[in-house]
């Protein structure tokens, strides 16, 4: 195990698969305790354990964050557990549905713009009090989709332009305080989200995005965990960083 992150308090949104769930292995192994944040069906209990069982140390939190109340409790569980916050990572997101917006269902955008922006204000506005006291960081998902648009997949793309503007936004406030707040933006990474077979993503639109990364394939989780990693905690932006493999 390393030590970059040693008794560092963080939690992770959409903790329990993809990149969360390489973003909360990894901390755990820099020596961070965890807290696992997920909806309730998520495997989240799994990723707990599978930390515990390599030395770790690591705490589930589960519940739908985009309401106040859930978002307020996960935080303070993090805080009554482990004494304070450090780290917030706002990775839980959602990617429902693909479509020309003359198409695109008006429920999807509702699930949307709860699960990709109402949680990362939710998270943020009750993180914030306790990053104050650490002088912490906030590492939020955006994405390349949000800086360059993403043609059938408009509302997916600017939720991720809110994100990025927010973050901005929280680390001007914020700097004040000692308190960083960056974003991490991936190209295609290989989740279940950039596979036609377990996402609303064409087979069309899978080979695009893999032909069109520099490198001819997906990233991994675990080199977007790495990366975010390798920012804390000590690095500063204001702006925006890409990832793209």
């Amino acid at each position: 195990m390393g030590n970059r992150l040693k008794n560092k308090v963080a939690i992770v949104t959409g903790g329990g698969a993809g990149i969360g769930e390489a973003i909360s292995k990894k901390f755990a192994l820099e020596g961070a305790k965890v807290v696992v944040c997920g909806f309730p069906n998520d495997p989240v209990q799994e990723v707990v354990r599978e930390i515990k069982s390599d030395g770790g140390s690591a705490i589930a939190y589960l519940g739908d964050i985009s309401q106040a109340a859930n978002a307020k409790a996960c935080v303070e569980l993090a805080v009554d557990t482990y004494g304070k916050l450090d780290i917030l990572i706002n990775n839980a997101g959602v990617f429902p549905a693909v479509g020309y917006i003359n198409e695109f269902p008006a429920d999807a955008l509702e699930y949307l713009l709860r699960n990709n922006i109402q949680s990362v204000f939710m998270m943020t506005k009750f993180a914030v009090p306790y990053l104050q006291k650490t002088k912490g960081n906030i590492v939020s998902a955006g994405s390349e989709a949000g800086l360059d648009g993403d043609a059938q997949n408009a509302p997916y793309a600017g939720t991720k332009g809110f994100i990025h503007a927010f973050m901005r936004s929280v680390a001007a406030e914020q700097a004040q305080y000692g308190v960083r707040a960056n974003v991490v933006c991936p190209g295609p990474i290989d989740t279940a989200w950039t596979h036609h077979e377990s996402s609303p993503m064409t087979t069309k639109m899978e080979k695009m995005f893999i032909s069109a990364t520099p490198m001819g394939r997906r990233g991994t989780p675990e080199e977007v965990a790495t990366f975010t990693c390798s920012w804390l905690p000590t690095k500063h932006l204001t702006s925006r960083v890409r990832f793209t493999q």
